[in-house]
């Protein structure tokens, strides 16, 4: 069976690659925004967080490689689970 729903590429896009890679070919697009962003420091990319505390993702790859579009989609019940959560006191 073919798994072509795995893979998207826009080299139109004025962003591609948006983030620096050795190989443009297999970059892909499909998790542009990533949807592992919402797990803070748990989203298993390479992240690291700004002075002022913002997370930064501009030397992650995780979500643009070919071979992660099912661990990232096995995380989707965590992310659902964010969304059922109550908010924090403040």
């Amino acid at each position: 069976m073919s798994e072509h729903y795995k893979f998207f590429q826009n080299r139109e896009c004025e962003y591609f690659p948006c983030h620096k890679t050795n190989d443009p070919e297999h970059f892909n697009c499909l998790f542009c925004f990533c949807p592992l962003y919402a797990l803070g420091e748990r989203c298993g990319g390479g992240l690291q967080y700004t002075e002022s505390g913002i997370k930064d993702c501009s030397a992650c790859l995780f979500p643009h490689r070919p071979e992660n579009y099912d661990r990232i989609c096995a995380r989707f019940a965590e992310l659902a689970a964010l969304c059922r959560r109550p908010p924090e006191d403040q």
